[in-house]
């Protein structure tokens, strides 16, 4: 991470990611487009609140599955990504063609990779799950075959095998959640890098609004009309007997998994609650 001194208000607990470990400045051109930001809104109109403003950004391709199968490639550069949290490396396949693929941490530049069923197993490989050693880190986990990864794709983190055992592999997520998965799906191998995202100080609310967020009010300032908390001479209680959003619906302690979820199956411990 790194620290300023406390030059201003903003600045005294200002504290950011350090870059040093990036090698490129501006992506590969071929392989970037506009995504155009919707900010919240459908036809004009308001679908998600507090969206809207900040930079305009670029969109990297990243691969997430296994389209350069049977191909080694070579890490040619570490770069930033700002639809991210984890850091993206641009690797140079053997058939001449070029990807963004996450960078696991501790990747470098010249590191070899390889997507194939019997590759090495060493930092950002990708094969089979009935393939890797019990005990290993991973991320970017299929949960269906040739569907490419979903599980583990933000900063700093990754998976644990646990066992193998007959056609599945049970696995620890990041959330201390047990599930099992079909060992014929990929992964990839390691921790995912910019493992501090999470200890960010933003410092400023001008920072916050560069981002695309839009200030959000307390429903305890507003008026009845507006939220379930509104109303009230100076600061008065809730006024409800469950915490309730601006539609009036249940939030805190409410379960929002959807009943008979197809993949509770697959689901051995749940995780952990937060005490």
């Amino acid at each position: 991470m790194k620290k300023y001194n406390p030059t201003s208000p903003a600045k005294r607990h200002f504290m950011v990611t350090d870059y040093s470990v990036l090698t490129a400045d501006k992506p590969l051109k071929k392989l970037v487009s506009f995504k155009k930001q919707k900010k919240g809104r459908s036809q004009g109109k308001i679908t998600s609140r507090h969206k809207g403003g900040g930079y305009k950004k670029l969109y990297r391709e990243v691969i997430f599955g296994e389209e350069k199968k049977g191909v080694p490639g070579i890490v040619k550069t570490i770069e930033y990504d700002p639809f991210r949290t984890t850091f993206i490396a641009l690797v140079s396949y053997r058939d001449g063609d070029w990807k963004y693929i996450l960078a696991p941490q501790g990747l470098k530049v010249g590191n070899e990779i390889l997507c194939a069923e019997s590759a090495p197993i060493s930092l950002a490989n990708r094969l089979p799950l009935k393939n890797i050693p019990v005990g290993t880190q991973i991320h970017n986990i299929e949960t269906k075959p040739l569907q490419g990864g979903r599980l583990c794709r933000s900063a700093g983190s990754a998976a644990i095998i646990l066992s193998q055992e007959g056609q599945f592999t049970f696995i620890k997520m990041p959330s201390t959640e047990v599930r099992k998965i079909l060992s014929t799906c990929y992964a990839s191998i390691g921790q995912l890098s910019n493992i501090e995202h999470g200890l960010i100080e933003l410092g400023k609310a001008g920072r916050v609004r560069l981002m695309g967020r839009r200030p959000k009010v307390r429903g305890s300032v507003m008026n009845p009309v507006d939220h379930p908390y509104g109303g009230g001479e100076g600061r008065t209680k809730r006024g409800t007997k469950r915490p309730k959003n601006i539609f009036g619906k249940v939030t805190g302690g409410k379960k929002t998994r959807k009943v008979n979820k197809y993949s509770d199956k697959f689901i051995i411990e749940r995780r952990k609650k937060k005490h």
